[in-house]
């Protein structure tokens, strides 16, 4: 069921708060009032009302409800979209790692910014963000820059609980049990499963912010100058978030061939060892079957020759014994 929220500051001071969509246009005429509705799971008739109501472009209208769509930004003739996905890494329950990927799309206007979540997402912590150090009153570009700092901030918290099971991961790695190595390949597939859904809401951010940058003098996105430094530092933070990504993806991969490495060098051991001993039981095997020859032998009825096949047995045997554990293979 779609909810829809509203507030309206003047001058960064907070002046309305829970209206809704039929007041959209009266506080949209106050060219003072900086204004943010957002809309949560909406119906189609909701949107559809609202893109006639703003003259919204009907590709944005479509790219906020689509599923799958990537995280991208686009500029049209009244308005800005972009659309992006917050991240909360779930560990441990029954199926381990797993990646809550809720979903945020925008439509920047002048003077407000209209957002529509699809699935699970708390923006407490976004209205925390423009209730603080006076950003409201650069604009829009402070809601702008106060909704995609949270998320980047998200991308980074995932990312960090991801290189703290990439750590666990390595401890598992050089263990001789045989469940801690069956331990180890099911979480290694599950953090590149995670890791690779992660990755793809993380990467394209980049260009959703390089948007931001380049029309931030636009009549659509009016960005004060004084914001420059806070965009300029959310796209070094995407940026980090992609590296981070990046090494992660190759100390997984590098593990898991490490893995695999180990596995061909314990299988070798195994075959060495059981080399070793078929030449040790062969010599005893070697000795006895005389017995089971029909023409006479050294000591053949004699004991002998029974003494000698017995030593034998025991100087070949202990002799490769010996010669096996000098050169490590028993």
């Amino acid at each position: 069921m779609s909810t829809v929220q509203g507030r309206a500051w003047r001058n960064g001071v907070l002046e309305r708060s829970g209206f809704d969509l039929a007041e959209l246009s009266e506080l949209l005429a106050d060219p003072e009032l900086l204004v943010w509705l957002d809309l949560a799971d909406p119906e189609p008739d909701v949107l559809a009302a609202l893109a006639d109501e703003l003259a919204l472009d009907r590709h944005a209208i479509e790219d906020a409800v689509a599923p799958d769509e990537r995280p991208k930004a686009s500029h049209h003739a009244t308005h800005l979209f972009f659309t992006c996905y917050a991240t909360t890494l779930v560990t441990g329950g029954e199926q381990g790692l797993r990646l809550e990927t809720p979903r945020v799309s925008a439509f920047v206007l002048p003077t407000a910014l209209i957002t529509v979540r699809l699935g699970p997402l708390d923006l407490d912590e976004v209205l925390q963000r423009w209730s603080g150090h006076g950003m409201l009153t650069h604009g829009v570009g402070a809601l702008v820059h106060g909704l995609l700092d949270v998320v980047v901030d998200g991308h980074f918290a995932a990312i960090q609980c991801l290189d703290d099971e990439v750590e666990a991961l390595e401890d598992l790695l050089f263990s001789d049990l045989v469940r801690y190595r069956r331990q180890f390949q099911q979480r290694v597939f599950g953090i590149r499963k995670v890791l690779a859904q992660l990755r793809r809401k993380v990467l394209p951010m980049r260009e959703v912010i390089s948007v931001m940058v380049r029309f931030r003098d636009s009549k659509t996105l009016p960005i004060s100058r004084e914001l420059d430094g806070d965009f300029e530092d959310l796209y070094d933070h995407v940026i980090r978030a992609a590296d981070w990504s990046e090494s992660l993806r190759e100390v997984v991969g590098n593990a898991f061939e490490t893995n695999l490495s180990l596995q061909n060098a314990r299988l070798n051991d195994v075959m060495k060892k059981l080399a070793a001993w078929a030449a040790i039981v062969a010599v005893p095997t070697a000795v006895t079957s005389w017995f089971g020859q029909n023409l006479p032998y050294p000591g053949y009825d004699a004991l002998s020759g029974l003494l000698m096949s017995v030593a034998m047995i025991l100087i070949g045997s202990v002799g490769l014994f010996l010669l096996f554990r000098r050169f490590d293979w028993l």
